[in-house]
This record gives C-alpha cells, sequence and structure tokens, in this order.
C-alpha cells in the first residue's frame, strides 16, 4: 500500500482497538499492543468489531468504506475471516469535478502572475500530465527526461511505475523552473520541486496555493483544488479523442472501470452543449419573430406618395 493509504488506515484502526466492550476498562495506548494482544482485541466474536462499526453509522459511504477496508486489511493479515454480515456501504456515483475552458483559462492566468514561480509549474504540470498532487512532490529531478519529454513516475498509488508525458508548455516551465530550483537548493537535495525553503514540495502547500489561486481567478472557494486539475486532464484527453486504455494508463489507474468514469462527464458536457445550442436557437428564433412584427406595424412611406417635381 501506498504511504498515505498506511496513515489513513491506521488512523482508522486506532479508534477500533479503542473502543470497549461492556465492563470493560478503557485501554491507554495502542502502541504498545503486540500482534497477539492486537489479534485478540479484533477477534471477530467478541463483539467489539460490531459496536465500532456501529458507530460510523453516520458517516458518508465513502468515509465508512474507507474505514471498512482499513478494518479488514487488519483482520486479513491477523488471519481472522471477516464477518459477512458487515459489508460495505452503497455509494452514489459522484461524477468528478471538472472547470470550464474560462476558469481554466483565469487559473492559468492567476499562476502566471502569482509571487511563487512554482505556481505555474505546478498547475500546468498537473494539467498537462494528470499526475496525482503525492506524485508531483514526489517527483525527484533524476526521473526527468526533458530531451524526451517525459518523467518517470516511481512507485505511484498501488508501487506502481508509469510514464508521464510533457507537453512544450509544461516542458517550457520546467526549462525555467530548474535555475530556480537550483539556487534554492544544495546537492543533496533529491526532490524536482522545492519550497522558498529549498525543501521539498508537500501535498497541503500545494492545496494551500490552489485556495490563493482559485481566488484570484474568482472561482468559488474549494472549487479549484489539485485533482480537479487531473480531472480535466482526463476529460480533455477524451473530449480530443482519446481511447479509454491509454487514458487509464496515462492517469495510472489500476483498473479500466475507474476510468470509465469519464465517459459520464464527456456525455453530461455533451447534454449540456445540447441544451445550451437549443436555447440559443429558440432565442434566436424569438428574436426573428419579434423583428418580423416590428416591421408588419411600423409606418412606410412609398414612392406613389411623394410629390415630384420636374
Amino acid at each position: 500500500k501506498s504511504e498515505n493509504t498506511r496513515k489513513t488506515y491506521l488512523t482508522s484502526i486506532r479508534p477500533m482497538l479503542h473502543t470497549l466492550l461492556p465492563a470493560e476498562p478503557a485501554l491507554e495506548e495502542v502502541d504498545g499492543l503486540s500482534v497477539i494482544d492486537v489479534a485478540e482485541r479484533v477477534e471477530p466474536l467478541n463483539g467489539r468489531l460490531d459496536r465500532w462499526v456501529h458507530s460510523l453509522s453516520d458517516l458518508k459511504p465513502s468515509s465508512f468504506n474507507t474505514k471498512l477496508a482499513a478494518a479488514r486489511h487488519l483482520l486479513n493479515w491477523l488471519g481472522h475471516r471477516w464477518p459477512e454480515h458487515l459489508v460495505r456501504a452503497r455509494a452514489g456515483r459522484r461524477l468528478p469535478r471538472t472547470l470550464t475552458r474560462r476558469e481554466l483559462s483565469d487559473v492559468l492566468e492567476a499562476a502566471q502572475w502569482y509571487e511563487d514561480p512554482l505556481a505555474r509549474v505546478v498547475v500546468t504540470m498537473m494539467l498537462d500530465t494528470g499526475l496525482r498532487v503525492s506524485e508531483v512532490c514526489d517527483l525527484d529531478l533524476d526521473a526527468l527526461d526533458l530531451d524526451d519529454q517525459s518523467a518517470m513516475v516511481r512507485s505511484g498509488k498501488g508501487d506502481k511505475d508509469r510514464l508521464v508525458l510533457f507537453t512544450e508548455r509544461t516542458l517550457e516551465g520546467l526549462q525555467a523552473w530548474i535555475p530556480i530550483r537550483t539556487a534554492l537548493t544544495d546537492s543533496s537535495e533529491e526532490a524536482c520541486l522545492v519550497n522558498r525553503h529549498g525543501r521539498r514540495l508537500q501535498p497541503r502547500s500545494v492545496q494551500r496555493m490552489m485556495d490563493t489561486l482559485g481566488e484570484q481567478a474568482g472561482l468559488p472557494k474549494g472549487k479549484l483544488t489539485p485533482h480537479v486539475l487531473r480531472h480535466n486532464f482526463a476529460t480533455g484527453l477524451l473530449e480530443r479523442g482519446a481511447d479509454l486504455v491509454t487514458i487509464q494508463r496515462l492517469m495510472g489507474h489500476a483498473t479500466i472501470a475507474t476510468t470509465r468514469v469519464y465517459l459520464e462527464i464527456s456525455d453530461q458536457t455533451l447534454r449540456e452543449v445540447y441544451h445550451r445550442a437549443q436555447a440559443l436557437r429558440q432565442n434566436m428564433n424569438e428574436q426573428e419573430h419579434e423583428n418580423e412584427q416590428m416591421m408588419d406595424t411600423t409606418p412606410s412611406t412609398s414612392a406613389s406618395g411623394l410629390e415630384t417635381t420636374l
């Protein structure tokens, strides 16, 4: 599992271990528990797992399923059998959010004039490569191949390496950034993208940057995120005729089912364009009708009504 997944699982499992059975004393610390102690504590038949799952009933389906996945992973590792009555919550599929072309243009302009030169590099790289924010931050300088206009993402999500390709815009941004980076860091720093202190860029810093850029671009609060730029990359490829398998490889999706959701975005975009066109056509027809009525009721002067003198 990736480092982020391990952190999420650990955060989810701690409350389960702290869940108390009737008349059971509180557990002060879980870090000191041995593997045997943990195995006994989460034994599926003692009722602790059921009480913990019941406490999660108010969570959103996605959050509930994440915590359930963490517990299932732990029980499987310990050799326990997962209870069949504990099942994932059904979640309605939400379409990934994307920005309009106008919004993207405003974001790119805001990044161009942002006080930190790193902003333009980050925005264009995420928008043109589809990299996850963690992958952008983890990208090392030696993973770049500027001659080939590509980079190797090592141990991405699911510990899978993949090749990402650069556009001319991203390549120019990186070439302009590298001398700035060199001035900020020493030879021991491996990161491609660093902050003003010369240390590796962190995902939280990227999100703060997105918040500021979104505000400067006039977007609603929270609409601009690293993942939104990633979604725009995928939908842009699809709208330009790329097939799902290619998009899957470029995005680093484990299964094509994850990629298929972008088909629904494309269909939704098609419907929106169609309805806008139909509304425009209706407005034009109404305007033409009004113009015809005005012509019918406007007084006119004929040549026969004029007196001429020769």
